[in-house]
């Protein structure tokens, strides 16, 4: 993936600084100007201290980038480590020329290490300011930890861009937000505007993501716009940043650890769209579900199970439900040879889509996720070595 156009006033620093082999490990986006900031994060109660520095800052929506450095979370390493993340943050920030409350700060990776300072102040110390340029692609990358490629997009409303970055493929069963996403935006718009629609994003986007159910102690989403090319439509502007994050979350989900499909469940039918959600997501996080889609099994009765374990939804009736995987209705039809052998062939693709509707009210929500396989097994028992 080569250079990615973005937005104006940005500048975007990669560099490796002793955290992950050969590869970079530090991306700094920043912009030139001041700009306007909305940010949601973990309500993991192991929150790390890079999520309590850049919570506080964000508080204003005021805000001109985030450093963030990969494959060391600094979480549940007590005051040394709250001590170091708020080192590197201000030294990045001295380098930048700013004033530490003016950066975020976002840490990914093994939990309970602290950062090796030694190598991750020397590293800091080469970082040259101005950066030399926007290579958002380079930080798509930098932010990796076991992610096999890197997720980067653009868009664009009126005069203005958007590009957003995002990484995570395990540990995900968001909170709030989910992993780390970045989006920089030349567009103009006011504190509370900003954080109102990236919320209603983030609800639909990176917030209807799971791979594996397990919330992280990191998760950080924000959002940077610096006003350079003027305002926008909000409308038309929400609809650019959803589809950019829509994009960024799809991808997350097609390259879960050890991933070989993406799997897309759309609950309708609903009481409202919060029953919608808890009902999809318990069929998207299934272990059975997850294992008959990777082996292509058309076993439709697992979706059917996955919905009847919310329990205490006394509205969901199996009378009233109804499963269809693509366009193929499996329950209540007598789903015969046929029928099973397009699900099965459906199965077999790399985008599977199951659709269940209640039958009860007007409630919507689709969730994404994907397959679970012997290689997320195999990553995730050797991820620390």
């Amino acid at each position: 993936m080569g250079r990615t156009q973005g937005p104006r006033g940005f500048r975007v620093y990669t560099a490796n600084v002793g955290l992950k082999d050969g590869h970079d490990d530090l991306a700094v986006l920043v912009s030139e100007v001041p700009a306007t900031v909305s940010a949601v994060f973990t309500r993991s109660r192991f929150a790390g201290p890079s999520v309590a520095l850049s919570r506080e800052a964000a508080r204003d929506h005021s805000a001109r980038g985030v450093v963030v450095l990969a494959r060391n979370a600094n979480v549940a390493t007590g005051r040394e480590g709250a001590e170091y993340a708020a080192e590197v943050r201000r030294r990045a920030a001295a380098t930048i020329g700013i004033g530490e409350d003016e950066l975020l700060i976002a840490s990914t990776g093994v939990i309970g290490e602290r950062y090796p300072m030694d190598r991750v102040r020397e590293g800091l110390e080469r970082m040259p300011w101005p950066f030399p340029g926007a290579d958002f692609a380079a930080a798509a990358r930098a932010i990796m930890t076991t992610d096999t490629r890197p997720k980067l997009v653009t868009a664009t409303c009126g005069e203005a861009t958007i590009v957003g970055i995002a990484k995570g493929v395990g540990m995900i069963e968001p909170n709030m937000a989910t992993l780390l996403t970045f989006f920089c935006t030349d567009a103009a718009a006011g504190g509370a505007e900003l954080d109102a629609a990236f919320r209603r994003v983030i609800a639909r986007t990176f917030n209807a993501v799971s791979i594996d159910t397990d919330t992280s102690t990191s998760d950080t989403a924000a959002i940077f716009a610096n006003g350079l090319a003027g305002g926008v439509d909000p409308d038309r502007f929400e609809r650019a940043l959803h589809g950019a994050a829509l994009h960024l979350v799809r991808e997350i989900a097609r390259d879960g650890e050890g991933a070989g499909k993406l799997l897309t469940v759309r609950v309708s039918g609903a009481r409202d769209d919060a029953q919608a959600k808890r009902v999809g997501k318990t069929v998207v996080n299934s272990p059975l579900v997850k294992t008959m889609v990777h082996g292509g099994d058309p076993n439709w009765g697992r979706v059917a199970m996955a919905v009847g374990k919310c329990e205490d939804d006394l509205d969901i009736s199996p009378q009233r439900v109804r499963i269809h995987f693509d366009e193929t209705e499996a329950y209540p039809a007598e789903a015969d040879a046929a029928a099973l052998d397009r699900i099965a062939r459906h199965l077999a693709g790399d985008d599977v889509r199951i659709h269940v509707d209640l039958g009860i009210g007007a409630g919507e929500f689709t969730v994404y996720g994907c397959d679970l396989t012997a290689g997320y097994v195999r990553v995730n028992a050797s991820y620390r070595s």
